[in-house]
């Protein structure tokens, strides 16, 4: 399809990117003003959830957003896992997004107590007479 033979279309592609831009402007704005809300979307983007549960809660792998590690030990982890982790080299995830898959998990509220959920059984303990 060439644009320039149809001026038409020129102008409806023209405005169709035009009434876009500022959409796709806040998009990116929104992934640098918010590394949280980023990072759960790099967290989806790069399969993470397929382990370690949708927040980091665990899974097939283990809790990641529970007793979170410093970043430092984290990053070493993710470029140089041991056990059935795969590897995550700088050119498959930046620095900068690992930091944001970080802060989304920094940013998961602490599980409950199982004391605090109703439904649960309480151990019963026996007198240890």
């Amino acid at each position: 399809m060439n644009l320039f033979k149809n001026p038409r279309k020129l102008f409806l592609t023209l405005g169709l990117l035009t009434a876009m831009s500022p959409v796709l402007a806040q998009s990116e704005a929104s992934k640098q003003s918010d590394p949280v809300q980023h990072g759960q979307v790099l967290f989806d983007k790069y399969g993470c959830y397929q382990c370690h549960g949708m927040v980091g809660q665990g899974g097939v792998g283990p809790a990641i957003g529970v007793n979170l590690w410093p970043y430092v030990a984290v990053s070493i982890y993710v470029r140089n896992p041991t056990g059935d982790m795969p590897p995550f080299s700088e050119k498959i995830l930046s620095d900068a997004d690992l930091r944001d898959i970080y802060a989304f998990l920094s940013a998961q509220p602490a599980p409950k107590s199982p004391d605090s959920i109703p439904l649960l059984p309480k151990p019963v303990l026996k007198n240890s007479k």
